[in-house]
């Protein structure tokens, strides 16, 4: 019963990883693309000169709900998520990131600048808002009111279920891996502590944390990156050849064309790596920059910005800075790693920090490890206010959301403790699924994304 429980599980994950998502990803960004023609938006001048463009009196600004939206991908993202691509789906996975990266660009535009155009304003002035309510009020216009709220309701909770399993408990799990020789539960137990201590803090004031802890810490991992790779520029260009030649995996597609039916296609691009590449490319990359699924909306709705289409601009910055350069360094650190000291053979699961101690030793691990950790604490953060913004979606009283977060807390120390393999799983599946239904709702919307474009200060774009 157990096998076939889990085969069916793995069935519906591969359908929506291997089929759905990249699908969905590929059309989406696609159509959109053409739609508010990103190329404009991507010209450098006009680009920095609209991310510098920040309202005198915001007090959420713009870089600080960015730093948010990042402190939920980077570290556990772009770190382990890229040695775990690349363990599961080889070099090839890393072609797939940079893929996913540029179709995701205009989704990632368009969610942010949706989640601004509909969010909403408390007593106290803040703004707050995320793709359910964009699903509830924009999608109210062709649906029934109750169609409406229920489709809404649907993507607040997948949120919410992401914001425990992919947001605490995989966090966590990654978190106190790296702190050994801790015992892990007493990993847990400081990381569990540090959580609480936030909460008491207030969820509404997590910029201000990550806003203090994420860009000195991309910071140094830059400079450790550039270290490596300045070091080993001789071969960067057979890694990179090999990125690409692993990605297609030009022999499996010869014998899965000459192949009988799909089923023997499938098998035989599963045995020569493209679907391992195309299926853990994909999902870490959207594990890295949330680009699609819908969740860092909740993030940059809170900033105080001129217009839905100056946020839409910082949230491309995002998935810019988090896939295609620190995605970037991991991988080709992880392959320097692989060509010098042969580290892919070890199959370590924490393969990124292994890379970066041949190169520096015990104490550069030490480093890197404290950042994946003090990075993971920060995507907690970060999850747990798109959890309290997906619960303020049912309802405005205290009680769930102090439910909420004793429940957050608990997962958070289970985390760490638990084994992480079938809550990685878990965590796949719940990111590919709202992926295809955010992406729907883009495209129902994207006449309004082109809208913002064509129309970047006009009174009915400005919502602040």
């Amino acid at each position: 019963m157990h096998d076939f429980s889990d085969s069916v599980f793995l069935q519906i994950l591969d359908f929506f990883a291997l089929c759905c998502t990249p699908v969905m990803l590929l059309v989406c960004g696609l159509i959109l693309s053409g739609t508010i023609r990103i190329h404009r938006l991507l010209h450098p001048v006009r680009f920095w000169k609209t991310l510098g463009d920040i309202p005198p009196e915001s007090r959420t600004t713009p870089m600080k709900a960015v730093t948010m939206a990042l402190a939920g991908t980077l570290g556990v993202g772009n770190i382990t998520g890229v040695s775990a691509a690349i363990l599961q789906g080889g070099t090839g996975a890393v072609f797939w990131m940079w893929a996913g990266a540029l179709f995701s660009m205009a989704v990632k535009y368009g969610e942010v600048a949706l989640a601004v155009m509909y969010r909403k304003k408390t007593t106290a002035g803040k703004w707050y808002g995320g793709m359910m309510y964009v699903i509830r009020d924009g999608l109210g216009k062709r649906l029934s009111q109750g169609a409406a709220w229920l489709s809404g309701g649907i993507f607040a909770v997948l949120c919410l279920l992401n914001s425990l399993i992919t947001g605490n408990i995989v966090q966590s799990n990654a978190a106190a891996d790296v702190l050994h020789p801790l015992p892990e539960w007493m990993g847990g137990l400081l990381l569990t502590g540090l959580t609480a201590a936030a909460l008491a803090y207030g969820i509404g004031k997590v910029g201000d944390i990550t806003l203090r802890l994420v860009p000195g810490m991309t910071l140094v991992f830059i400079l450790l990156s550039l270290w490596i790779i300045l070091g080993n520029l001789e071969l960067i260009p057979s890694i990179l050849r090999e990125i690409v030649s692993n990605a297609f995996s030009l022999p499996a597609l010869g014998g899965g064309i000459t192949g009988l039916g799909c089923r023997a296609f499938f098998h035989h691009l599963s045995r020569h790596g493209l679907v391992p590449s195309l299926r853990y490319g994909i999902t870490r990359g959207i594990f890295s920059n949330e680009a699609g699924c819908g969740t860092s909306p909740c993030a940059h709705a809170s900033a105080d910005t001129k217009s839905p289409y100056h946020q839409g601009c910082w949230g491309i910055f995002e998935v810019i800075c988090d896939t295609l350069i620190l995605c970037t360094m991991t991988a080709l650190v992880i392959c320097i790693g692989d060509r010098r000291y042969g580290i892919l053979s070890s199959a370590d699961e924490n393969l990124s920090l292994r890379a970066f101690q041949v190169f520096g030793g015990n104490w550069v691990y030490g480093i890197m490890a404290g950042m994946v950790a003090v990075f993971a604490y920060a995507t907690i953060l970060a999850q747990m206010y798109y959890g309290s913004t997906a619960i303020g979606y049912f309802t405005k009283a205290k009680l769930p959301q102090v439910l909420y977060s004793l429940l957050a807390l608990f997962c958070v120390f289970a985390g760490a403790v638990m084994e992480p393999g079938i809550m990685w799983r878990l965590a796949d599946g719940i990111v590919c699924i709202m992926t295809c239904l955010n992406t729907m709702v883009l495209l129902l919307l994207r006449q309004e994304i082109r809208d913002t474009v064509d129309q970047p200060d006009s009174s009915s774009s400005r919502i602040c």
